[in-house]
């Protein structure tokens, strides 16, 4: 297959381009390498791969620009994206034109240029809100849900906060009835935590692998909150195994949505429970700053992955503890990427 990746020298983008073309599928990368780590990653694919690879460096902003280089995909794989809530509320007007318009964009170059290719939307758990109605106890080193004991499942009622849950909700719905009222083959991926190799974690956005370079590098690590915030985690290797099962059943499945997380199996508190698990990775305590909790920052939020169990015969594979070291012996493994 021709395969399609916006966003394409991300963390997601760059891993699942690799594992693409593992099984012989011609990638094209499509990435404005505006965030850390992007070229970083593009020459690293280059050096695994010597052929199959095109990459294209331009914006999803560009209409011009996607609609030129996305002809004869079969897949379109639509990672690109302002990915942190505390930048949208700095610059809304920029995190719309990224996710809200770059994802019209998308779907209007998919709808002219290759109507029959597979289209998957990375979306958020963030299209839920805040639930702030959802009742919560506490225990003594993670928050949990009373009354859903299998997570936070589709059917919830939507409720989008702050201005990155708007403008990923809008691209979220967009794929939705854009196979309603066009036919195009999409789905959308309602992702949680997804973390691993290649990721270059900050404080906003991909907050384990943050962790794990801070811990590594003697960076300053500051959390929001008492730390018991509990979040179901997923390896990228599990996410792009769900991509792979979408693809293949696409025809089935389009214009439905998917929570794709690591599930009540999955779970751990962003410090209570992670910075012991980190400290013993590390081999000594990590020190940590507390600060007031933000808004719209949920207690809980684990996704019930039932549906995709189901309908994509899917489940996750890898442990947070095992995945987190995995990623803690590769970040140490490269001082030169975090200098």
């Amino acid at each position: 297959m021709k395969i399609f990746i916006t966003g394409g020298a991300g963390f997601i983008g760059i891993n699942s381009a690799d594992h693409f073309l593992r099984q012989g599928h011609e990638v094209t990368l499509f990435d404005n390498l505006s965030r850390v780590g992007g070229p970083a990653n593009v020459a690293w694919l280059r050096q695994r791969h010597k052929t199959g690879i095109q990459f294209i460096q331009a914006d999803i902003r560009d209409y011009t620009a996607l609609a030129d280089a996305i002809g004869g995909a079969d897949v379109a794989l639509h990672l690109a994206s302002q990915v942190a809530v505390t930048t949208s509320v700095q610059n809304p007007r920029e995190d719309f034109e990224i996710n809200a318009l770059g994802t019209f964009n998308v779907l209007e170059a998919v709808r002219h240029h290759c109507p029959e290719a597979a289209v998957l939307y990375a979306s958020t758990n963030k299209v839920y809100g805040g639930m702030e109605d959802v009742s919560i106890v506490e225990r003594e080193t993670r928050y949990a849900y009373v009354d859903f004991p299998h997570g936070i499942a589709e059917t919830t009622p939507l409720d989008f906060h702050s201005p990155y849950g708007c403008s990923k909700g809008a691209g979220d719905q967009y794929m939705i009835d854009y196979a309603r009222i066009y036919g195009l083959r999409t789905l959308v991926f309602r992702q949680s935590c997804i973390y691993g190799r290649r990721q270059f974690g900050v404080e906003d956005q991909g907050w384990v692998a943050h962790f794990v370079i801070a811990a590594i590098r003697n960076r300053p690590i500051s959390i929001y909150g008492d730390g018991k915030q509990i979040r179901d985690l997923l390896h990228v290797s599990d996410l792009i195994r769900a991509y792979e099962m979408g693809i293949e059943k696409i025809d089935e499945l389009r214009g439905q949505a998917f929570n794709v997380g690591g599930g009540p199996a999955n779970t751990l508190s962003i410090w209570a429970e992670f910075g012991p698990l980190l400290a013993e990775l590390a081999g000594h305590e990590i020190p940590v700053t507390q600060g007031n909790w933000r808004p719209g920052d949920q207690r809980v939020f684990v996704a019930d992955i039932r549906k995709a169990q189901v309908k994509l015969d899917w489940q996750p594979t890898i442990s947070p503890a095992d995945g987190i070291r995995d990623l803690f012996e590769w970040v140490a493994a490269n001082p030169d990427l975090f200098s």
